[in-house]
């Protein structure tokens, strides 16, 4: 379910953005709303795993639409004075979202049960589809060539073939990642040759979308990667709970939101290569204060976390600005979608190839127990583990950041030490507790030996025997 909510939504954000610049950015984003509240409905009255993941992928379709669709009419409905304040806000508001996303969700499943997860997000569709109503300027005009079937299948056989490979076994890996390279080839040779492409390969020749297309998913590729490992190292060296790490996070989230809204109202003065660039060397001074940081307490990691909140709040809306202002309004939708999908690919790769490292080196933090923490196992029948794909976390992230995220409990774990017998005993039964002191040792039961017959009066030697 968690593989195919994440797939679903990485591969469709290129189709969405590019849905927008044929038919109106205003009816894709109705659209995306449309899918996320049946979505929502389906998933609060799911009865079986199978709806519920049928539930999940329609809200990640919804999404796809959503947010290319958002960016899009950014760029397009507002001036260039007015329009880095605009990607600001959108940051600081996607950073408080994910912030109090998982708090509200919990606090929701514990007093309503999950279905009222789902069931919360019908007032906020209903609130952004009454906001999204207005009349907006079209990209441009209609297109008369039909839309691109076969690069959107190319790409998203190419770009699932991709996710689910970084995080399967070896002898799996090989073969999705080989078949995404194979796909690479036909893709570009289609799309350089198609009519109306649902990747414009030339918006790449534009140095400010590539470089900002780039940016963005490096931040997201270090914010993600820290997120999924810190609260594992966490709960091995200091014993943490998913409750402090929680807490600790809170540095993160408010700083990335303060810098965000700060990076929009400095990036329409001073232009947005100067804040990205600021919000990059802030990202890479908060990786080396990681580094450096005493990890014998939660204390020390508040500033680290604090500096890189504040490095990608200031480069992100930057980047965005940037690269979507380099590309002209009538593609302004392929391009948000292609930035959306960089800025999953980076997260996602980011977390793969920290665990394929841990993997190799076997270099895992050894805890107060003196072993290394448990790390979740991959879900069996597919793909899944750090890159979002296992059942708990980017992603969030929500679960975001894999806060808390634990080795699911198995049979095992619940068996005694000592192959399943219980300690002190060699043949599995239990020991006797030991007789508290000053207790008299109580009588035998009466029975064969003891000297006494079942009636309780002294029974009578054996024939032969001597008294």
């Amino acid at each position: 379910m968690v593989a195919s909510y994440l797939v679903a939504a990485i591969v469709l954000q290129g189709p969405g953005g590019k849905l927008g610049d044929r038919i109106g950015h205003r009816r894709v984003l109705a659209l995306g709303l449309a899918l996320v509240a049946v979505g929502a409905v389906l998933g609060a009255a799911a009865g079986s795993i199978g709806v519920l993941a049928v539930a999940r992928v329609l809200m990640a379709a919804g999404g796809a639409a959503i947010v290319p669709a958002t960016l899009a009419l950014l760029r397009i409905e507002l001036p260039a004075e007015r329009r880095g304040r605009a990607f600001g806000l959108f940051g600081a508001v996607m950073s408080l979202a994910a912030g109090i996303g998982p708090v509200v969700g919990g606090e929701l499943v514990r007093a309503f049960g999950w279905p009222s997860i789902f069931a919360a997000n019908l007032p906020v569709i209903g609130l952004a589809s009454v906001l999204a109503a207005g009349r907006t300027r079209r990209p441009g005009s209609p297109r008369r060539s039909p839309f691109d079937v076969v690069g959107t299948v190319l790409l998203t056989a190419a770009l699932a073939a991709l996710v689910l490979g970084l995080d399967a076994p070896a002898a799996t890996a090989a073969v999705l990642l080989g078949a995404c390279a194979a796909l690479v080839v036909p893709l570009v040779w289609w799309e350089r040759r198609a009519t109306d492409p649902v990747v414009a390969f030339g918006l790449f020749g534009s140095r400010a979308f590539t470089a900002g297309s780039l940016l963005v998913a490096f931040q997201n590729l270090v914010m993600y990667t820290l997120l999924f490992e810190l609260p594992q190292v966490l709960a091995a060296l200091l014993g943490a709970d998913p409750a402090a790490t929680g807490r600790l996070l809170v540095a993160l989230t408010a700083a990335m939101i303060v810098a965000s809204l700060v990076a929009g109202r400095i990036t329409d003065r001073v232009g947005a290569r100067l804040v990205a660039l600021g919000g990059t060397l802030a990202s890479l001074g908060a990786v080396g204060l990681l580094a450096a940081a005493d990890l014998s307490s939660l204390a020390g990691l508040v500033l680290p976390l604090a500096v890189l909140g504040v490095g990608v709040g200031l480069a992100t809306p930057a980047a965005q600005s940037a690269s979507l202002t380099a590309v002209a309004r009538e593609h302004s939708g392929a391009a948000a979608g292609i930035g959306t999908t960089m800025r999953y690919l980076g997260g996602v790769v980011g977390v793969a190839l920290l665990g394929r490292l841990v993997d190799l080196t076997g270099d895992r933090p050894v805890g107060r127990a003196g072993r290394a923490p448990d790390r979740p196992r991959r879900l069996r029948g597919g793909p899944g583990g750090r890159s979002g794909l296992r059942g708990g976390s980017p992603g969030a992230v929500g679960g975001g950041a894999g806060a808390g995220a634990r080795r699911p409990v198995t049979g095992a774990d619940l068996r005694p030490p000592g192959n399943g017998r219980r300690r002190g005993s060699a043949t599995g039964r239990a020991r006797r507790p030991p007789r508290p002191p000053g207790r008299a040792t109580p009588p035998r039961a009466p029975g064969r030996g003891s000297g006494w017959s079942r009636r309780g009066r002294r029974a009578r030697p054996a024939p032969g025997r001597r008294r």
